[in-house]
């Protein structure tokens, strides 16, 4: 499914990505944030895109990647994912390359997102975890209404903090 907005497209990853995936979850700077084993080959982030077509088809989470419109390589993603039961509510996730960020891109994508999230989807409730030295995402998030969710904690992560915006906001 894709999503268009001024200057970006949101679009399915598949396999012609791989390059692109790799650079995106391989880059240090992102990872300063986010705990995970970063790619370190091509198969890693084909092994990745195949589990995330996976994931999508057993309708468990949505993944775009984000393109301008005017070129074919990828230099983030966002994502929907860990829905509640009732699909009500779900978590955003993003991540873009450091050399697009303060171009007002990730705001641009996850406006996108929300509204689809709100009214494609009809969930009540987006959650967005970020890590609490994080002042870009932060930022962003306190930017399209997203307010901290004092005393909420994401288990296993002690230097993450939750935020969360609701539909009628």
């Amino acid at each position: 499914m894709k999503i268009e907005t001024d200057r970006l497209i949101l679009k399915e990853i598949d396999e012609s990505h791989v390059e692109d995936i790799l650079k995106i979850r391989s880059n240090e700077i992102i990872n300063q944030y986010i705990k995970r084993i970063p790619p370190k080959t091509n198969y890693d982030a084909l092994d990745f895109i195949l589990t995330i077509k996976k994931r999508i088809q057993n309708n468990e989470s949505l993944y775009w990647g984000i393109t301008y419109k005017n070129q074919q390589h990828l230099i983030g993603t966002i994502c929907l994912w860990n829905f509640s039961e009732d699909r009500k509510q779900a978590e955003v996730g993003y991540e873009l390359l450091p050399e697009f960020h303060r171009k007002g891109i990730m705001s641009e994508a996850l406006e996108a997102i929300l509204h689809f999230g709100f009214n494609d989807l009809h969930l009540q409730e987006i959650v967005a975890i970020t890590n609490k030295f994080n002042e870009n995402s932060k930022s962003l998030l306190l930017k399209h209404d997203f307010a901290l969710q004092e005393g909420v904690e994401d288990d296993g992560f002690p230097e993450n903090i939750v935020f969360s915006i609701n539909k009628n906001v």
